[in-house]
C-alpha cells in the first residue's frame, strides 16, 4: 500500500521548490543525453509554469512533489511536471497519483499524452498504466493513453484518493513537441515548453 499523500492546489510561491526538485529529478536523465544545464532546466519549468493546471504533492504535510495536467482541446490533456522527491519515490505515491488522474481522464473520456526522457525509468511506469509509443526523436518518446486503457493492476482508493483538481506523483515527461515537463499527476495541468 503507497504511503499517505494528499494534493493541494499550487500557487505561484510553489515556482521555486518546483523548479528545483525538477532540477534534481531530471539531472541524471539529461546529463546521460548530454542537455543538463542547471539555469535552463529550472528557467523552463519557470516559463512555463501554470498554478490552475498544476497540484502540489505533500507527504506527511510536507513538500514531496508535483504534477500538472493541462487541458488541450480534441488532444485531450497533456500530463507534465510529474516530479517527486527521490526521498519518497518507490514508496507507490506515484502510481497512485497516476492512476487517480488516469480515472479523472476516463471519467471524462479523453486521452491523456506525455512525453518523457530518452531512456528514462519513468517510461516504464508510464506503460504499466497504458500508455503506448506513438512517436520518438533522439532526446524524447511522446506516449499516449486512450480511455479507459490498462491502469496499473489495482486501483488505489485509500488514503491519500483525491477528487477535484489536484494530484501528483514522480517521473519525467514532457508537453508536446519541443516541450519538456517531468511527470506527477493532477487533474488538469500546465503549457508547452521548449526543449530542456
Amino acid at each position: 500500500m503507497p504511503a499517505q499523500w494528499t494534493v493541494r492546489p499550487a500557487t505561484p510561491a510553489d515556482v521555486e521548490p518546483i523548479a528545483a526538485l525538477r532540477a534534481t529529478v531530471l539531472r541524471a536523465d539529461l546529463e546521460r543525453l548530454g542537455r543538463y544545464d542547471d539555469h535552463r532546466v529550472r528557467q523552463r519549468l519557470r516559463d512555463a509554469f501554470t498554478p490552475q493546471h498544476t497540484s502540489v504533492i505533500l507527504v506527511g504535510g510536507a513538500f514531496a512533489g508535483c504534477v500538472a495536467v493541462r487541458p488541450a482541446g480534441k488532444e485531450g490533456r497533456w500530463l507534465e511536471h510529474f516530479y517527486l522527491d527521490p526521498a519518497v519515490q518507490g514508496r507507490g505515491i506515484g502510481s497512485a497519483v497516476l492512476r487517480t488522474l488516469l480515472r479523472h481522464a476516463d471519467a471524462d473520456g479523453v486521452p491523456v499524452r506525455l512525453n518523457v526522457l530518452q531512456g528514462s525509468p519513468a517510461q516504464r511506469l508510464y506503460a504499466r498504466h497504458g500508455f503506448t509509443v506513438q512517436t520518438q526523436d533522439p532526446v524524447d518518446v511522446f506516449m499516449l493513453r486512450r480511455p479507459g486503457g490498462v491502469s496499473g493492476s489495482d486501483v488505489f482508493s485509500g488514503p491519500g484518493a483525491v477528487s477535484g483538481p489536484g494530484g501528483a506523483a514522480a517521473a519525467s515527461t514532457t508537453a508536446g513537441p519541443g516541450r519538456r515537463t517531468a511527470a506527477a499527476a493532477a487533474p488538469p495541468p500546465a503549457t508547452r515548453q521548449a526543449r530542456r
